[in-house]
């Protein structure tokens, strides 16, 4: 640190979220919705919460981290046909953190082969599954930003970013729920290395410059490259903009395919089927990242219903589902159709 650094505590250059705009939003949609757009906001409220919440945990731990750096939350980043949503960037003095945060419900356990697997009770039934590694998540934000940095026209700079990006910029997953349990005994110790708890978050941010070699960055330097990363955000591009639209979109459709619904309700216990798929459906497109209707859409849904295959050669007769689908998705709807899932 220069003689003349002043800089003792955090500084949040960009505290705002997306996903505080995004739920203010849906919350004026709800009282004009109706039948299954209202369901539907509403589970996105909920899912969007808890996100908020896990994105909350870790504001909080970096505000009271007393380090001398610089915050932004919530950054979009786009160059070519690359981009990146960032829970937070972290300029400190020795190393640039991105932060990928995770409030995910149950516990983690990561395997030898990095694999991550989340285990959780839904209606009394234990689950284990697997979900996309955030590891890998956070990886491509890296890449983004390498590109976005090899961008500048000075050759001398490229290669000096190039020779120094892994020691200026790391990244970390941070497991907000602070009921989760993290099992990562098995785990690499490049993988094990790169996963906290939100509790431990300010402990790794020292114990990280602690160990590093590179220069210090001074004030002015710390806030010329957090502003920079500001200048470069464009914040009407986010996936919560699209969500919003596609689900506004839906509203005008909404009275019509409630009351195909209700006609048969009563054959198949069609609500809590349509609970169950719908969650399943929503739950596999966030961790793709993905539209739920690639998945299926609802009158692939209905049809599903309809028929209430029995195996996955018989999926293969519904809307929709042909061979890959079908082995891809196959076994956890036929579960969900039986009601064992």
């Amino acid at each position: 640190m220069g003689i003349f650094d002043k800089l003792n505590r955090p500084i949040i250059l960009k505290e705002e979220s997306d996903t505080n705009a995004y739920l203010n939003r849906l919350r004026e949609l709800q009282d004009k919705a109706s039948g299954k757009t209202k369901d539907r906001i509403e589970t996105e409220i909920k899912l969007a919460s808890i996100g908020e919440f896990g994105e909350n945990n870790v504001a909080f731990e970096l505000k009271n981290s007393g380090i001398p750096m610089y915050i932004l939350r919530d950054i979009h980043l786009e160059i070519d046909d690359l981009s990146a949503q960032i829970d937070f960037i972290v300029v400190t003095r020795k190393v640039i953190f991105i932060v990928e945060c995770k409030n995910l419900i149950g516990n983690i356990d990561i395997d030898s082969e990095g694999n991550f697997i989340r285990n959780y009770t839904l209606n009394r039934i234990a689950i284990k599954e697997g979900i996309y590694s955030p590891i890998t998540q956070n990886q491509r934000h890296l890449e983004v930003l390498k590109q976005i940095k090899k961008d500048s026209k000075n050759v001398f700079y490229k290669m000096l970013f190039d020779k120094f990006f892994d020691e200026n910029y790391k990244s970390v997953v941070v497991l907000a729920n602070p009921k989760t349990i993290l099992n990562a005994r098995y785990a690499k110790k490049e993988i094990k290395d790169k996963v906290i708890r939100a509790d431990q978050l300010s402990r790794y941010i020292k114990e990280i410059c602690g160990k590093s070699n590179s220069a210090a960055f001074n004030d002015k330097d710390m806030k010329a490259i957090a502003e920079r990363f500001l200048a470069l955000h464009s914040p009407n591009k986010s996936d919560y903009a699209k969500k919003f639209e596609d689900i506004k979109d839906s509203m005008s459709e909404d009275k019509s395919e409630t009351e195909e619904i209700v006609v048969c309700e009563t054959s198949y216990n069609e609500d809590n089927l349509i609970y169950r798929l719908k969650a399943f459906r929503l739950h596999k497109s966030k961790e793709e990242n993905i539209k739920p209707y690639f998945i299926f859409n609802d009158k692939q849904m209905m049809d599903l219903i309809s028929k209430m295959p029995g195996s996955n050669e018989e999926l293969q007769g519904v809307c929709g589902f042909g061979p890959v689908k079908s082995e891809k998705y196959g076994d956890t709807i036929l579960k969900i159709l039986r009601g064992k899932e």
